[in-house]
């Protein structure tokens, strides 16, 4: 493959200035929060609200004002002991064994938030990007920045009944605008976001699922809180005013600890090319329903690099050995905090596949450039139709994904493309499978999903290899 340009996947190509730098600093946080344009990505335990009542719906972005009743007294970052009140470090205190000092930006108190960053005017220039030194006067220094402020929060800790939220989502201004809002199953938007809004979303569904997740220190079970934005979650013991003087230090008091800081989970996926070049190796997964192939995938474990994770997927779920792995592309995705990260290989098409070793597959096949083209230009061959949605919502036991099939409703949601939330609690059981009239001979992921770009890429000519000596090649054994 020879692409002389980076390649975006849905959700990536993130258009925010996160503005790391500024995440330590109360002053910049507790104003720029109170920036007029400022705009909201929401979340109800990981389902994000939407504008419903569009032929494609969209995240409803809230304002600062919508919200302020669910954030508590300010201040809203750099909270003291008290209620009401900003952080002050005491005289001659003592940090110097903390890589941080523990109140900064913290907030111990109310619902977790998080900054997202800064989407500015689109620019070159440098030199007007301001230092964390040039926020010690915050509403001055936010004079000199240009650009939409965003941020996410998930009124799950709120332990609001579900009249409240609904009271709560009728007193916002986009409600009383006339738009119809409904919280909607989060793979639901893969397929009607713009590129923009997706890349938006997936930072902000990712963190605020970290945030919602993580209550606890890890290393010793107090109660955490938020620091940075929402960036770091630090445990209660470190907050100054805390009486330690009768349990064991936390092991967090000392060093640098990832537990305490927003996790990505790796994952390969990847497509197997045979020796020829004309064929390649797809599979179906056991808990999907109907002719679905895709790419093979698998998450990244400890002491392996992303070759060694391909070599050894294709192994366990194929009993295919490959070599000659080479990268793509890679791929956000917040289901709930994954970097998808794409990968092709070589393969030998005339060795025996076995689907037996984790059984994580239903069936295993190779296919040539002609069935697959086939495929991809059928006009249902890489999407749902009202059958495969009556399918799907049959599969999953629990809310369905949309409930009728009329202009306006959510558009299913794909979740064969890579490996599952690993978080789920869906459940699933067998599916009838109704055959169509026009049915392709198997289904195959849209590009929405990298997946569905690995496949494309191949079957119009963009992933290439060059010839090589069979004689010589190496198997990564």
């Amino acid at each position: 493959m020879s692409f002389t340009e980076t390649h975006v996947n849905m959700f990536g190509g993130s258009p925010l200035n996160r503005l790391s730098w500024l995440r330590t600093s109360h002053k910049f946080l507790n104003a720029i929060i109170e920036a007029p344009n400022a705009k909201w990505v929401v979340f109800n335990a990981g389902q994000p609200l939407l504008l419903s009542g569009q032929a494609k719906p969209t995240p409803a972005l809230l304002s600062t004002a919508d919200i302020k009743p669910l954030l508590g007294n300010v201040p809203y970052f750099g909270q003291g002991e008290k209620d009401g009140e900003l952080v002050v470090e005491k005289d001659g205190e003592d940090h110097s064994h903390l890589l941080h000092s523990p109140t900064e930006a913290a907030r111990h108190r109310g619902v977790r938030v998080t900054f997202l960053g800064l989407h500015e005017p689109p620019s070159d220039d440098s030199s007007t990007a301001l230092p964390s030194t040039e926020f010690s006067d915050a509403a001055s220094a936010l004079e000199k920045l240009q650009g939409t402020p965003y941020f996410t929060v998930d009124l799950a800790d709120l332990e609001y009944s579900e009249e409240q939220i609904n009271n709560f989502l009728q007193t916002t201004s986009s409600s009383q605008a006339g738009n119809e809002l409904a919280w909607s199953e989060p793979r639901a938007l893969m397929t009607t976001l713009d590129p923009f809004t997706a890349a938006i979303f997936a930072l902000a569904r990712s963190m605020a699922d970290w945030n919602l997740r993580n209550k606890f220190c890890p290393g010793c079970g107090t109660q955490s809180y938020s620091m940075w934005g929402g960036w770091k979650i630090a445990c209660g013991t470190l907050l100054p005013w805390v009486d330690n003087s009768k349990t064991k230090p936390c092991m967090t008091r000392r060093g640098l600890h990832n537990f305490t800081h927003p996790r990505t989970d790796g994952v390969v996926i990847m497509i197997a090319i045979d020796e020829t070049g004309e064929k390649i190796l797809l599979g179906r997964g056991r808990k999907f329903p109907g002719k679905f192939y895709s790419a093979l995938a698998g998450f990244i474990e400890p002491g392996e690099s992303f070759e060694d994770a391909v070599s050894r997927e294709m192994w366990e779920e194929a009993g295919i050995r490959v070599w000659n792995v080479k990268y793509h592309s890679g791929q956000p995705w917040p289901y709930p905090s994954t970097l998808m990260v794409g990968f092709y290989a070589r393969a030998d098409s005339t060795k025996t596949i076995r689907t037996d070793l984790d059984n994580e597959l239903v069936d295993a096949k190779w296919f040539t450039r002609e069935e697959v083209l086939a495929v991809l230009n059928h006009r249902v061959g890489t999407r749902f139709d009202n059958a495969d949605h009556k399918k799907m919502t049959e599969h999953f036991e629990g809310k369905p994904l949309t409930t009728s099939d009329k202009p306006g409703t959510l558009e299913p949601a794909v979740q064969a493309f890579s490996p599952p939330d690993e978080n789920s609690t869906v459940k699933t059981k067998p599916v009838e499978e109704t055959p169509l009239k026009d049915e392709p001979a198997f289904k195959l992921p849209p590009t929405t999903a990298i997946a569905g770009v690995l496949i494309r890429d191949w079957a119009e000519g963009r992933i290439k290899f060059p010839p090589e000596n069979t004689q010589v090649r190496k198997v990564n054994l």
